[in-house]
């Protein structure tokens, strides 16, 4: 399959080519991250089972082509809360967790953006978003809310690329900050890597989800030493996959630096 447009970047860290034009705002200590209403989760529980996670399968099956290999793999966590980390390769990204992770329920962490759609917010927020605060009171609760969702045994999500290059081949750059949560919550992760397959008869390439077998932290390290060594570990299984030849290029993306 040839590539169908090539796309320029200059910052592999920041450039964003989702298409999305969203007024963000402030995430700060006052966002409702965990809701103890009975009626707010009785109606959040609907969405994600009943209505979102149908919904998101048949079109990920539909539009996608889609496929998951490994998915076993998780079973090796099922008694405990685990780490998903992923590319993000495609907007309907956000919501793949739920699939692989079902019956568990995949909390995402995700930009303010998420929430800063007017008439929204509750709609996100049910279907497990967790927005990344600007406050440090807001941090407060972010990371006890991150650590609530493990210990209840729950998944949470992460695409450490932040940023959405649709069909992207390669794994980008990206830091070791988020590794922190499973070291301090002692549980595995995992890593999730989506790469493309010729699909006879159709235009668009098919989407493949594999699932890597856990990565548990190093303890014979120091906490830094540790959270460097478990990104390392696993951006480099991400990088095993996304370079096999099979992962067909269906966008060509191409660095220009920036004039001046």
């Amino acid at each position: 399959m040839k590539p169908t447009k090539t796309v320029y970047y200059s910052d592999e860290l920041n450039d964003d080519f989702a298409g999305t034009d969203i007024s963000t705002k402030k995430v700060d200590g006052h966002l409702k991250y965990v809701n103890h209403n009975p009626v707010w989760n009785f109606f959040a529980f609907l969405l994600y089972y009943l209505i979102a996670s149908p919904i998101v399968w048949l079109v990920a099956k539909v539009r996608f082509g889609l496929k998951i290999k490994n998915r076993k793999n998780l079973r090796l966590a099922r008694k405990t809360g685990y780490f998903i980390y992923a590319n993000h390769t495609q907007a309907v990204d956000s919501v793949t967790p739920a699939i692989v992770a079902y019956p568990k329920k995949a909390y995402l962490i995700a930009d303010p953006d998420a929430v800063s759609i007017k008439g929204l917010k509750n709609v996100v927020l049910m279907l497990g978003a967790i927005p990344v605060p600007d406050t440090l009171g807001g941090m407060k609760l972010f990371m006890s809310t991150v650590e609530k969702r493990i210990r209840q045994k729950r998944v949470v999500a992460i695409y450490p690329e932040a940023h959405i290059w649709p069909y992207y081949t390669g794994i980008r750059p990206f830091p070791s900050t988020s590794f922190r949560y499973p070291l301090k919550l002692n549980v595995p992760s995992f890593a999730m890597v989506t790469t493309y397959r010729e699909r006879k008869g159709h235009r668009t390439p098919g989407m493949t989800l594999t699932i890597s077998e856990p990565f548990y932290p190093n303890k014979n390290l120091g906490f830094k030493e540790a959270q460097e060594d478990l990104r390392d570990r696993i951006y480099a299984y991400m990088k095993s996959l996304a370079t096999d030849p099979k992962n067909v290029e269906y966008i060509h993306y191409e660095y220009r630096a920036k004039k001046g």
